[in-house]
């Protein structure tokens, strides 16, 4: 079996919520992002989104952390079947990668991916790609983030 078997091409997975807390958005920010409408609540206030508001990497990169949460438990879940996990490799990039609508604090975001291709790569063939677009709702159902990606599969 290749490892590119394993995917389930069209089928949405949910990899689950995070709520993003003030101080977490503050504490990312500082580091990363430091704007003002992201690291202090009363200019957020008189900003364009008139709240304290998530940077959009913070929000793509709680995308990564569910997102390897949803692989290690996809990974024991096949090992428990007795069903060898694909060795997934690093991602060759993002392409289309959209923040719909601001995270404010207290938001609490739902991320998805499908699976939409899977092929062997023609050079270094022992590696396939897979392809996926990834997709976050907040809790009011309003998309607030997409984007298509991939991941290198060893074959």
């Amino acid at each position: 079996m290749s490892g590119l078997d394993a995917f389930e091409l069209g089928r949405r997975h949910d990899l689950g919520t995070h709520t993003f807390t003030p101080e977490d958005i503050i504490t990312f920010a500082r580091k990363f992002d430091p704007q003002p409408f992201h690291i202090d609540a009363e200019a957020a206030r008189k900003s364009m989104f008139g709240a304290l508001c998530a940077s959009g990497w913070h929000t793509t990169a709680v995308w990564m952390k569910k997102n390897l949460e949803f692989r290690d438990a996809w990974h024991r879940e096949l090992e428990e079947k007795g069903v060898s996990p694909p060795q997934m490799g690093p991602s060759p990039g993002f392409r289309n990668l959209r923040w719909h609508k601001p995270v404010y604090a207290g938001d609490t975001i739902q991320f998805f991916n499908t699976y939409r291709s899977a092929r062997q790569r023609q050079r270094k063939p022992e590696w396939g790609i897979v392809e996926l677009h990834s997709e976050g709702f907040n809790q009011d159902g309003e998309q607030v983030i997409s984007f298509d990606s991939a991941v290198l599969v060893r074959i």
